[in-house]
């Protein structure tokens, strides 16, 4: 099977790529190495399936030196010429859609980079599903859709109607345009609302990452909301193992859907969405002890009020994903933060 997946230099989508490979299929990665975080940490992600960084250049496939079932090749979503030309050629079978523009508080800062990769660019995407035959498109999507919503565990039964966030309002648009093409074109769609995810090879604008970073280099790190908050924190292993799941489960039209009180995570469409995470929201608190415990130091800490874009709670509900998958994350906060800070030590050479 030929699987595009877009966001390949990214934290997720490089495991992913990892995931396909080692279960035999032939996988496209796409990225367009932006500087929004240190590239050389996208690069090392790349050296890990086998591409070598001296080699990239914009439009040129790259072929993996340790798989031979993987290539990369270097775009912009937004380009849409490249990418029918992408589609066109290849033909894939399926499609998984990583690449976004990431980032609550970024979005405040840089609002087009949003509407340009995230919107724009995924249009491009259902563009290419629906004229190349793809039989099933994977999307990310994101816990952060949930906005306002103090309901709690989030259900994907949800309204999302108060995303407090442009990252999030482009997410939700995913969602709903993702819809759109499934209802028109009978594209099967799924969508995947991620909660908090962290783990070897992690974003350096998350939080784990950050408080990693400032502790082992004996910097004091910063506490918003004077550390009153709860994350849904999810290993980037349970991640992967959904995605894979995911994308073998390609959705059917839902029979039984009643417009009078319809449910927003199905539909008469070939149309699913599922949240993947823990279900164990952490006091951020006590996150913070499971990485100083897990490197062996405490930490000087800073105590700030609520971020704009940020929000007290995030908690999944995945009953969906248990009932239809039989998968349910539950990697142990304390086991994925040693993990993750062993691998911050070794890539960092501390």
């Amino acid at each position: 099977m030929k699987i595009l997946v877009t966001g390949s230099a990214g934290f997720i989508g490089s495991h992913v790529c990892k995931g396909l490979l080692f279960r035999g299929d032939e996988v496209i990665g796409l990225d367009n190495l932006n500087t929004y975080y240190d590239v050389n940490l996208k690069y090392g992600r790349l050296e890990t399936l086998g591409i070598s960084c001296d080699s990239l250049n914009w439009y040129k496939f790259v072929q993996s030196e340790t798989n031979k079932h993987f290539r990369f090749i270097r775009m912009n979503l937004e380009d849409r010429q490249a990418m029918q030309m992408l589609f066109a050629n290849e033909q894939f079978d399926k499609v998984v859609n990583l690449a976004a523009q990431a980032g609550v508080r970024y979005s405040i800062e840089n609002p087009y980079a949003y509407i340009e990769s995230n919107v724009d660019g995924f249009l491009n995407i259902l563009e290419g599903c629906r004229y190349y035959g793809v039989k099933h498109l994977v999307y990310a999507s994101s816990s952060s859709v949930y906005g306002l919503n103090g309901k709690v565990p989030f259900s994907e039964k949800d309204s999302i109607a108060h995303p407090v966030s442009l990252y999030a309002a482009t997410k939700k648009s995913n969602e709903l345009m993702a819809h759109t093409y499934s209802h028109l074109y009978g594209i099967p769609s799924t969508g995947l609302r991620f909660f908090t995810v962290y783990g070897p090879w992690g974003r350096p604008d998350m939080s784990p990452f950050l408080f990693a970073d400032a502790i082992l280099n004996n910097r004091p790190i910063k506490v918003f909301n004077n550390g009153n908050m709860l994350r849904d924190f999810t290993y980037i292993d349970d991640i992967v193992e959904g995605v894979l799941r995911v994308i073998d489960h390609i959705p059917v039209p839902n029979l039984d859907w009643c417009a009078e009180t319809p449910d927003p995570s199905t539909s008469v469409a070939p149309y699913k969405i599922y949240n993947i995470g823990n279900s164990h929201p952490v006091k951020l608190m006590d996150f913070i002890d499971a990485m100083e415990e897990a490197i062996g130091r405490s930490s000087e800490k800073i105590f700030l009020p609520m971020q704009p874009g940020d929000v007290y709670q995030t908690y999944a509900d995945t009953t969906s994903l248990q009932d239809e998958l039989d998968f349910k994350p539950d990697k142990p906060i304390k086991e994925g933060v040693k993990e993750t800070i062993e691998w911050y030590r070794s890539f960092y050479q501390l």
